[in-house]
């Protein structure tokens, strides 16, 4: 018996029947799951970052160092291009005197260059002068000058130079390493053709590498490696850059260490976070366990309980309440009213639907048909005010006038070139209006459209078809060239784009931005005004933009437009078109949005609709 007991609770644990019990495995998987996620997260942002603070700490050491020895072999070519570019240099190479060797090349001269060898080399390679001051050590000085010498003897000078009248760069002497310049002789002015080269050099030790890197810092001799070198420690990190020669290859190495603060401190931070945020997050478990079961599993329970009594009774008996004032003791109270108030509710809400859904539906056909009646009064205005091409008193004159036997010839030429051009004007003004008798058909056209095709019921989904929507902007851009009283060009692609739409009701929501456009063009104060419509294709949606170059609308206005109601124009009531295109796109699975950058700056107008394939599109033909 206790071993079945047992494997019952196994069971239970395993797979727990009430709230209370999940949310405590919950709590303990979200609290276990949260500390791995917290502990990878912070790793993933911590330690990469002090990482990359660390090696951002690495580059300004190596860039500082390259800084440092550039800077110092710098100081040396500086000095060697006053020698280089001096007379006496220049006739010195032509012909040597022991003056100029005296005055030039004594200890005393090379002291106040601070530097420690010197020498003037012919084009050829030759030689003239080499000398090296070293009072330290005075007995290694003719050792020093034969390292010169021999070095001096392996570098192509003319390729140093090339581009400019000096060089520097680092030389291995023997144990020294010195910062070399080098400059061609010249006169003072720079010109004339040079006469061989002048070198100087500095010998550079381990303490003026500290000095210069403001830190402890050798010289390795014995590390020639072309490249930087790092070398990590648990507590410090050991650089190498390299002292490039004339070849541009390491003659020997600059070597320094920094502590890896920046990682040891990343390390603790991440010890300390992880470490806090676990313990505040078991802290926070075990306080929402106590506080979710007293203050919701009890009292759910309390209600479950409520409920199987009035499934078992069929009662709709209320609820005890407690008098607490928080949300649980607001569900009670809402479940207790919420039963004797759900059908009268039902019934106001179902008759207000109706009510409204057929109103909005009738004012919103009387909005389009009366958007798709304004073309067709300008069209029957224009044609009633407008003059005929022709006074028709001064061309029966002129026919009588032809009708003369003893009319002159250039006078009956004359007539007859007046009579043509009547007949032509007659001609082109018939045609003129027939064209717009054309278009005002077509708006009447699509007038009896839009009231022989209303849906009968008002919350009804349109069905959706194929439709070419760049016929459709074509068509209502014909119409709309007579809306607002102004002369508006359109501009529209010429290639079919299919869409999923009701064609009649894209129609007028294209019709009525249209209407929009050129009253905002008219709103503006100009005679005239330009509406583009591009439309692109991208992943399965058309998007349709409809831009106009009329007055715009501010930023704060754009999130009142689509409001039932809502007009730009105070003179104007309704509000309606706006609202009813939002509504229509939604209805045909698509979108609208309207946007603006100011006043004065235009609008443009986005639909956006599902592409039709090719099935549907074979279907619609």
């Amino acid at each position: 018996m206790p071993v079945k007991g047992w494997r019952v609770g196994i069971g239970r644990l395993r797979s727990p029947a009430s709230l209370g019990a999940k949310l405590v495995l919950i709590l303990t998987a979200v609290g276990l799951a949260g500390s791995v996620a917290i502990t990878l997260l912070l790793a993933s942002v911590i330690t990469p970052n002090f990482n990359a603070l660390e090696n951002r700490s690495i580059d300004a050491h190596v860039d500082r160092t390259r800084a440092a020895l550039g800077e110092y072999a710098s100081k040396v070519e500086s000095a060697v291009r006053d020698y280089g570019d001096w007379t006496d240099s220049y006739d010195y190479m032509a012909r040597q005197t022991a003056k100029f060797e005296q005055d030039s090349f004594s200890p005393l001269a090379m002291s106040n260059l601070a530097v420690d060898g010197m020498a003037y080399v012919r084009d050829d390679g030759r030689i003239v002068i080499a000398r090296w001051l070293d009072p330290q050590r005075a007995a290694d000085q003719p050792a020093m000058r034969a390292r010169l010498i021999a070095a001096i003897r392996g570098i192509d000078f003319r390729k140093l130079v090339a581009k400019n009248n000096s060089a520097s760069f680092y030389l291995r002497l023997g144990p020294v390493v010195a910062a070399v310049g080098v400059a061609q002789v010249r006169r003072s002015d720079g010109t004339g053709t040079p006469r061989g080269y002048v070198l100087m050099a500095r010998t550079v030790t381990s303490t003026q590498m500290s000095a210069l890197l403001q830190l402890s810092a050798r010289l390795d001799l014995a590390n020639r490696a072309n490249t930087e070198t790092i070398t990590s420690g648990a507590r410090s990190l050991a650089i190498s850059v390299p002292i490039r020669g004339p070849d541009g290859k390491a003659v020997a190495s600059a070597v320094f260490g920094v502590p890896r603060d920046i990682s040891i401190l990343g390390q603790r931070m991440l010890l300390l976070a992880v470490g806090g945020a676990v313990l505040l997050l078991l802290v926070l478990l075990v306080v929402l366990r106590r506080a979710i079961t007293r203050l919701v599993l009890r009292p759910l329970h309390r209600v479950e309980s409520h409920m199987q009594v009035v499934r078992a009774s069929g009662a709709l008996g209320l609820l005890d309440e407690e008098g607490r004032r928080d949300e649980i003791g607001s569900l009670g109270r809402s479940f207790n009213s919420m039963l004797g108030q759900l059908k009268d509710l039902r019934e106001q809400l179902e008759v207000q639907s109706f009510a409204l859904g057929r109103t909005e539906s009738a004012v919103a056909v009387m909005h389009n048909v009366r958007n798709a009646l304004n073309p067709i009064s300008t069209i029957l205005s224009k044609g009633i005010t407008q003059p005929p091409p022709i006074d028709r008193a001064l061309l029966d004159r002129a026919v009588g006038e032809l009708a003369r036997d003893d009319l002159p010839p250039a006078r009956r030429e004359k007539l007859v070139q007046f009579v043509a051009a009547a007949v032509d004007a007659e001609a082109r003004d018939r045609e003129d209006r027939r064209r717009q008798l054309q278009d005002g058909r077509e708006a009447m056209s699509q007038v009896l459209e839009i009231i022989g095709a209303q849906q009968h019921a008002a919350h009804e989904r349109p069905p959706l078809e194929a439709c070419n929507v760049t016929e459709i902007v074509a068509r209502n851009a014909t119409i709309a060239r007579y809306a607002g009283g102004v002369s508006i060009l359109f501009d529209f692609p010429a290639r079919p784009h299919m869409v999923m739409a009701n064609r009649l009701i894209l129609s007028q929501v294209i019709g009525n931005l249209f209407a929009n456009a050129a009253e905002a063009v008219a709103a503006r104060g100009t005679n005239s005004g330009t509406v583009s419509v591009t439309i692109v294709e991208r992943e399965g949606i058309a998007s349709i933009a409809i831009r106009d170059d009329g007055e715009g609308f501010s930023a704060d206005t754009g999130a009142t437009l689509f409001q039932r109601g809502f007009s730009t124009r105070a003179h104007k009531s309704g509000g309606l078109g706006l609202h009813w295109c939002a509504n229509s796109m939604t209805a045909m699975e698509g979108a609208l949005k309207l946007e603006s950058e100011g006043l004065g700056k235009g609008a443009c107008a986005t639909l956006a609709l599902r592409v039709a394939d090719i099935a549907e599109v074979r279907a619609a033909a």
